[in-house]
């Protein structure tokens, strides 16, 4: 089976508009997906990138545009500029760790903290925030909060941004196949034919 490995930051517009189909197409295929979270605030100054707030005001405007119309094309939901952009979220990849390492579904649960973000007003920051998604998404909650806690879960996140770096990530959302990156939820048809063979 083939391993997708995914490559996000849980503030990332684009990570939400791409995660329903990115699970969609793992499903078609028979691929599995690895959710790595990744700081892109470590990522950014050492690969040429910039936050948002730091772009160039053409820049800036031009993202809400784009968003914009990948809203209309995908029927998507999608706040241009939702409440609680940009959110603390190491707390919230936390608990995307433990989803992972108690056995959940650490797909279904960064897609649901995306879907708070961007199209339900939801804060992801906030502690109760999680747990509610944790339940919605078949888990635990204060069993995820825990090992949320733990400092195994921590290094884990630490390493995920490690990896990101040394296989050449520099932006979210990237999808990993055999060493070959594809940047951002408008590469998942040339991430479909890479694992359909056709690529």
């Amino acid at each position: 089976m083939a391993q997708i490995d995914y490559y996000l930051s849980l503030n990332s517009p684009w990570a939400y508009l791409g995660a329903a189909r990115l699970r969609q197409l793992a499903q078609k295929v028979g691929a599995s997906v690895k959710v790595k979270p990744v700081d892109f605030a470590a990522i950014f100054p050492k690969t040429g990138g910039l936050p948002l707030g730091k772009r160039a005001p053409a820049r800036q405007a031009y993202r809400l545009v784009e968003l914009a119309r990948w809203r209309e094309f995908l029927k998507l939901p999608l706040t241009l500029r939702p409440a609680h952009f940009p959110f603390a979220e190491r707390e919230a990849a936390r608990f995307l760790v433990a989803a992972d390492l108690a056995g959940g579904d650490p797909l279904g649960f960064s897609e649901a903290v995306l879907r708070a973000l961007w199209a339900e007003e939801r804060d992801p920051g906030e502690a109760d925030t999680l747990k509610a998604i944790a339940r919605e998404t078949g888990h635990d909650a204060e069993a995820l909060a825990a090992r949320a806690a733990e400092p195994e879960t921590a290094a884990i996140l630490d390493a995920y941004t490690e990896q990101a770096l040394a296989a050449g990530v520099f932006g979210a959302p990237s999808y990993v196949v055999e060493g070959e990156i594809f940047w951002g939820q408008d590469r998942l048809d040339f991430l479909e034919r890479k694992l359909a063979g056709a690529a």
